[in-house]
């Protein structure tokens, strides 16, 4: 088998986000989050999170909004729990490891990880 490329383009990370999606979207604990209250639509939503990891991944500033906006909204609605963020990166690295490797597999993950934890710390402050 040969080895997996790294996250390189735009491509690359909107099949990331569609793998990732799927996960998400199969499973109960998470996925009504995004159906039901959020209520999403994936094929807007998509083009949206491509442009923000671009923008975290490659400097492309293709994103110019406040991603924490949204997430604090949905929490207003139906509080996120610490199990969501860590189901969400659990999903998010399973899809990075199922199809790419490199440098940039190893820092989208990481970021991955400080935009959950500050969405969280954030999320928590927001409550009180």
């Amino acid at each position: 088998m040969p080895d997996k490329k790294d996250i390189t383009n735009r491509e690359d990370l909107l099949l990331l986000m569609q793998e990732f999606y799927k996960k998400l979207l199969t499973d109960d604990s998470i996925n009504y989050l995004f159906t039901d209250i959020a209520k999403i639509n994936l094929s807007h939503h998509l083009p949206v999170l491509v442009d923000f990891w671009d923008s975290i991944l490659f400097q492309s500033n293709t994103y110019q909004k406040n991603a924490m906006q949204p997430h604090l909204a949905l929490h207003q609605k139906s509080p996120l729990q610490k199990q969501h963020f860590e189901t969400w990166l659990r999903y998010f690295k399973t899809s990075v490891d199922e199809l790419y490797s490199g440098d940039n597999a190893f820092i989208i993950k990481e970021r991955a990880t400080s935009i959950a934890t500050v969405m969280q710390i954030k999320t928590i402050q927001a409550s009180r």
